[in-house]
């Protein structure tokens, strides 16, 4: 039988992108990831989006959709903190889909935060999807469906925002 993911975890045998330049809170590392995901990837996760510190779009120019507790304990329970990528998928009730574009139904690429974020200090845990797509609405409340596929690198504390965007 082949191992879990939770097997993985306690072996602290996480896979991880490699990184070819040096990882410091002044500079984005360059990453090359691995050909098909390794374990304990993919990991799936689903959940409704809820609204989350409103800083991802309006702050950042990034906005992220944000996945309730429960719904990232597959990935937390196994994985350390950082920015994750994979794809995901918007699925709003039948009344809300005609109200989308065929487009923003796809299954989408994406990038994904689990952590802290150490620059603004947080205090509880977050999962927080950034889908790489120009919606043209919101979509709070409606079921995101997720599956990570690898690690890029680690949550890092930015220096300033400046070097955060």
């Amino acid at each position: 039988m082949a191992p879990t993911a939770a097997d993985y975890a306690s072996r602290q045998e996480i896979p991880v992108a490699e990184i070819q330049s040096p990882v410091d809170r002044t500079t984005r590392p360059q990453i090359v990831g691995p050909d098909a995901p390794r374990p304990p990837f993919p990991i799936a996760l689903a959940g409704p989006v809820q609204k989350g510190f409103g800083r991802g779009g309006k702050d950042l120019g990034c906005p992220t959709a944000n996945l309730p507790d429960d719904s990232i304990t597959p990935i937390s329970t196994v994985a350390k903190t950082g920015v994750y990528y994979g794809y995901a998928q918007v699925l709003p009730p039948a009344e809300e889909a005609p109200k989308f574009r065929p487009q923003d139904l796809k299954v989408l690429p994406m990038v994904m935060s689990l952590g802290w974020n150490p620059f603004y200090k947080n205090k509880i845990l977050t999962a927080e999807i950034h889908l790489i797509h120009d919606f043209q609405r919101d979509f709070y409340g409606h079921e995101l469906r997720a599956v990570v596929l690898g690690y890029i690198r680690p949550e890092l504390d930015y220096i300033s925002r400046g070097k955060l965007l």
